[in-house]
């Protein structure tokens, strides 16, 4: 009697093991070919303090640009632009508020892997009191 349950019991687990193997190899696969490759499904963002919007930005194996927009109330001249990994660039001159069209600012950078993950500084003086602020980023995407 008490082999008939043992039995069913072997059965029962044994079909429940190959089902759990097959799922595993499946995944398996899936992961060796690429499909699960969590670096496609990465959020691309890019976020500064209030008053400069990041507009655009774009990574590749040598550079990182990234368009911003003055939304201040006052014209702004840019001393420093630099990034995390990136040669920073030196003065680039008077960003005006509320300009339509956002300028855009190209790094120098030696990109690896598939992802860009790092701070953005912009280093800037206010046109009209001459006051120096910083303000600071992240920039997350793929390195296209």
């Amino acid at each position: 009697m008490s082999s008939r349950k043992s039995q069913a019991a072997l059965e029962f687990i044994m079909t429940y093991g190959w089902a759990i193997l097959v799922v595993l190899v499946a995944i398996g696969a899936l992961a060796y070919f690429g499909v699960l490759d969590p670096g496609k499904f990465l959020p691309a963002k890019c976020t500064l303090q209030s008053g400069i919007a990041c507009v655009d930005h774009k990574a590749t194996a040598t550079t990182l640009v990234v368009s911003v927009r003055n939304s201040l109330g006052y014209d702004i001249t840019v001393n420093a632009v630099g990034a995390t990994g990136c040669t920073g660039l030196g003065s680039q001159g008077t960003l005006v508020n509320g300009l339509t069209t956002p300028t855009s600012y190209t790094l120098t950078c030696v990109n690896s892997g598939t992802k860009y993950n790092g701070n953005v500084d912009i280093n800037y003086t206010n046109a009209d009191t001459g006051v120096t602020h910083s303000n600071r980023g992240q920039v997350t995407t793929r390195i296209e």
